[in-house]
């Protein structure tokens, strides 16, 4: 999967897919990204490549893919904080300590896998090979970064979504309305199923649980969104709003698409913020509140030598 930029990678993972520049994701997908990866079974050893070769990429642009094709693992101009949160499925502020590099230095990736590996991967259940892709990331950062991991939980700020007064302002999806919101692929009709679109300043879903709302409005805001809205079923929503730079979905000042990117047109600097556009036009809200989250704490690391 090739994504047009830094935004769109940010809510990457293992088993997305990436239609007409937009951002798709479906509720198995979406599952997968927030649950940290399983410990490997007691006895097994961890899946390596059986080569790997990694170089800094010295581009301009902001231009990112990440790849797993038959036998191959390939990334591109990617930094290795991303490469963390997506093969530990974590959300970047879930990721803590480490060197700045880790956030400015963007590598270019070409790993192998043993011959035969992806065959056996491919009769796996989705969760079970996706965990298998995540073993296999995880053994070439320990490897070739010394990347050395542990993990926490500890009480910090986190977000309640609930109900806004009113009562909610959000379409619940039937058997016939799926496909409703628009979303398209490259043959131009609609795709039918559970999907979200994750573009700058808007998030559309079409036939999705509250929790993978909440799931994106944690990427979004930088906290964790516990879902207390106590809807059930599935939904359709479309949000827009004016991205903050300064929360995790919104991008620093003067990053963009790449060259050639489809994008879209950038988000109305004037509109909302994602509070307001959550409340005016889904009527939700986010309360401040203290949670646990779980932590993926960086103890060691270190640049790779270039091959």
């Amino acid at each position: 999967m090739t994504m047009p930029n830094r935004a769109h990678l940010r809510r990457a993972a293992f088993g997305l897919a990436v239609i007409c520049g937009m951002l798709v994701m479906s509720p198995a997908a979406a599952s997968r990204t927030r649950a940290q990866s399983p410990a490997p079974t007691a006895g097994e050893p961890p899946l390596t490549f059986e080569v790997s070769s990694i170089k800094l990429n010295h581009a301009a642009d902001n231009r990112v893919g990440i790849r797993f094709a038959p036998g191959r693992f390939t990334a591109t101009g990617v930094p290795l904080k991303m490469l963390i949160t997506l093969a530990y499925n974590v959300r970047p502020f879930q990721v803590s300590g480490g060197p700045n590099w880790i956030n400015t230095d963007k590598y270019d990736i070409d790993a192998k896998m043993p011959d035969g590996l992806d065959d056996q991967l491919k009769n796996l259940p989705d969760d079970q090979r996706r965990a298998k892709y995540d073993s296999l990331v995880q053994s070439l950062l320990a490897d070739r970064f010394q990347l050395k991991v542990s993990h926490e939980t500890k009480e910090g700020p986190v977000y309640n979504l609930e109900v806004a007064k009113n009562g909610p302002l959000i379409h619940e999806s039937k058997a016939g309305d799926l496909g409703d919101n628009g979303i398209k692929g490259p043959d131009g009709k609609p795709i039918h199923g559970n999907f979200m679109r994750m573009m700058p300043g808007e998030l559309v879903g079409t036939a999705v649980p509250i929790q993978f709302l909440a799931q994106e409005l944690s990427m979004q805001t930088g906290r964790k969104v516990i879902d207390q809205t106590g809807l059930k079923g599935n939904y359709d929503f479309d949000l827009k709003w004016s991205p903050d730079p300064g929360m995790m979905g919104g991008d620093p000042p003067g990053a963009g698409p790449g060259p050639g990117s489809d994008a879209g047109p950038p988000p109305d600097a004037s509109g909302p913020s994602i509070f307001t556009a959550l409340q005016e036009q889904l009527r939700l809200k986010l309360e401040s509140s203290k949670g646990p989250i779980e932590m993926l704490v960086i103890q060691s690391v270190e640049k790779p030598s270039e091959n």
